[in-house]
């Protein structure tokens, strides 16, 4: 059997998004929700970075434009929030570009804007 990567920690950040989703449903803008889940990851002393800032580089040198992923949460998680009719290609080659400039080995994608949760895995 294999191990599945951060197995705990994913089911916590989804359980957190559950419950935010059960408070206030779908329909709001990703704002909401992204101020939403900063309480509850505060209120659960697990630590984050919000709106964390990753360089590109080429050839070695830095890209003027940069990338923000919504959140890296415990230091090893990129959690991208959406709140869209259903998570498309555009969103995981969004995810996976910034596990490629982060160098780190999951992202979350979180949609708030269906009636149920949908999440979406990506390991790099």
């Amino acid at each position: 059997m294999t191990d599945i990567l951060y197995k705990d920690e994913y089911y916590q950040i989804v359980g957190l998004c559950m419950r935010i989703h059960n408070e206030l449903g779908h329909g709001f803008s990703e704002i909401v929700y992204k101020d939403a889940l900063t309480i509850e990851l505060l209120s659960n002393k697990i630590f984050f970075e919000r709106e964390k800032e990753y360089l590109v580089h080429y050839f070695g040198v830095p890209l003027e434009h940069t990338f923000y992923a919504d959140f890296v949460v415990m230091e090893k998680i990129i959690l991208e929030i959406k709140c869209v009719k259903g998570l498309t290609d555009e969103h995981i080659s969004q995810a996976i570009n910034y596990l490629k400039v982060s160098d780190l080995k999951l992202a979350i994608l979180i949609n708030f804007g269906r009636d149920k949760l949908e999440c979406k895995r990506i390991l790099y």
